[in-house]
């Protein structure tokens, strides 16, 4: 019996990872207590997938409500599977810049020590499975916001002379910044998750993501932009943009095309690898834009009002070079770009927001 652990199994990347590895002959052991309706309210609630997910893969996914803080809760669930457990993947977390700095403690319990909690029940029963992490580009704080930045009709882009122009690398600091408390408990994490890997030889790797999204995102004001644009565009529930000019640029990564990443370490993992990771120059937009695409995906237009208070941390603009992870991993090809995600987007959930 071969078994995948995935935290978080409920929300965009986890479902995503849960039904894409049962289809590859894994037992997927669900780990996911629903703390994204703790975090953001009953329209954030991932019941709804997980239900989907038990309906869908019956007796291949077992789902624990488990809250990842819990230690001894945590070690139990590793220590029944053991050296059956064949990867790890830890999508679960807190994933708000507003929100962590309601309640620092909440959000760095999650995000660091229920890592940690993680981390060390790898070690000590299944060291030889891939680890794998769902990091974020705010490790970097908002040192992106010193790149030299040109102001265009619908959005903000780098300099060409530059050498992110064709998007940020790994080499870029994440000191000297303002990261966001959100920011600093996810740092923690993934240095966290590359110690270990480092220090136990453990095959761990942190996909630092931009923008994650696609049709399974519970999406809402303070986390899940594409998805939370989309609903309210459709419902015409009014939308607020914020700083920038509405011009900050994001990449977009389906979570298909996510897993697809992770399926390519999976099959060949390496140790203590960091990755940028997201829709770089192919899949990318500015606010004002993704409003407008939007509107013509829906035909109705949207209710948007502007503030000019932009949220700490926040970046102006963003594209990540996927450089480093396709030298590594060269069969990885992403199949989506944002008109397209935003499309599925809307298929996908028109009918429940309707209906909600």
């Amino acid at each position: 019996m071969a078994v995948a652990i995935i935290t978080g199994s409920a929300g965009l990347i986890g479902s995503e990872a849960t039904r894409f590895f049962a289809h590859q002959g894994l037992e997927i052991v669900g780990i996911d207590n629903d703390m994204r309706q703790v975090f953001f309210g009953e329209e954030a609630s991932t019941t709804w997938n997980r239900q989907r997910l038990e309906q869908e893969l019956g007796a291949s996914y077992r789902h624990h409500s488990l809250d990842i803080r819990d230690r001894a809760a945590i070690e139990n669930l590793f220590a029944q599977y053991g050296h059956n457990i064949k990867l790890i993947i830890h999508t679960a977390a807190q994933p708000s810049h507003d929100w962590a700095a309601r309640d620092p403690h909440m959000d760095f319990t999650v995000n660091a020590n229920g890592t940690l909690n993680l981390l060390e029940a790898t070690r000590l029963h299944c060291p030889e499975s891939p680890f794998i992490f769902t990091s974020t580009n705010k490790v970097y704080g908002d040192t992106p916001n010193r790149l030299p930045l040109v102001e265009l009709e619908t959005r903000w882009e780098i300099d060409p002379s530059h050498s992110y122009h064709g998007g940020i690398r790994e080499d870029m600091s994440i000191d000297h910044t303002t990261h966001s408390l959100f920011g600093a408990s996810k740092v923690a994490a993934d240095v966290l998750v590359q110690e270990y890997g480092r220090y136990f030889g453990i095959p761990t790797a942190c996909f630092r993501g931009g923008c994650l999204t696609g049709p399974n995102h519970s999406g809402t004001q303070l986390h899940g932009f594409l998805a939370y644009l989309m609903k309210c565009a459709a419902t015409g529930t009014p939308y607020t943009i914020f700083g920038y000019k509405g011009k900050q640029v994001r990449d977009n990564i389906h979570s298909a095309d996510l897993i697809q990443a992770f399926y390519e370490f999976f099959k060949a993992p390496l140790v203590a690898r960091v990755y940028n990771t997201g829709g770089g120059r192919q899949s990318n937009c500015s606010m004002l834009e993704a409003v407008q695409l939007c509107q013509e995906i829906t035909g109705r237009e949207m209710q948007t009002t502007y503030s000019e208070t932009n949220r700490i941390g926040d970046h102006i603009w963003w594209i990540s070079d996927n450089s480093k992870f396709a030298a590594d991993y060269p069969q990885w090809q992403m199949a989506y770009d944002v008109p397209k995600i935003l499309r599925e987007i809307y298929d996908y959930n028109g009918d429940r927001w309707q209906n909600a």
